[in-house]
């Protein structure tokens, strides 16, 4: 999926060239193949060949593994998952100042809809 967000529609001739490491024509198929039966590309004949496209955007299908990764891991407290990510990285005050700007923001967002 990376690989039709950052360079759009492909054949899978295309995608096995940009591939990060190598991968057999035929696994590169049937894996085009499942992503199309689950809705996550489109597909379009050209020629002999077919040029698939992205569906699912990017931010679309990490929203549902980020909820995957807290429901398998966290037991479903997205506050784990922040607090383990906060604890194992280095966050430094530029960081804190983002996130504290986050958390205003979800306030203020949070007022407007009460209010």
């Amino acid at each position: 999926m990376g690989i039709l967000w950052e360079y759009g529609e492909l054949k899978p001739s295309e995608i096995q060239d940009l591939f990060p490491r190598e991968i057999k024509n035929p696994a590169l198929r049937s894996y085009l193949s499942i992503l199309h039966e689950k809705g996550h590309v489109t597909r379009r004949q050209d020629g002999k060949a077919y040029r698939y496209k992205a569906k699912t955007r990017r931010s679309n299908a990490l929203q549902h593994k980020l909820r995957e990764l807290v429901d398998v891991y966290c037991k479903g407290s997205t506050r784990s998952l922040l607090f383990n990510l906060a604890e194992s990285e280095e966050l430094s005050d530029e960081d804190i100042q983002a996130l504290k700007a986050i958390r205003d923001k979800g306030k203020a967002k949070g007022k407007k809809q009460n209010g």
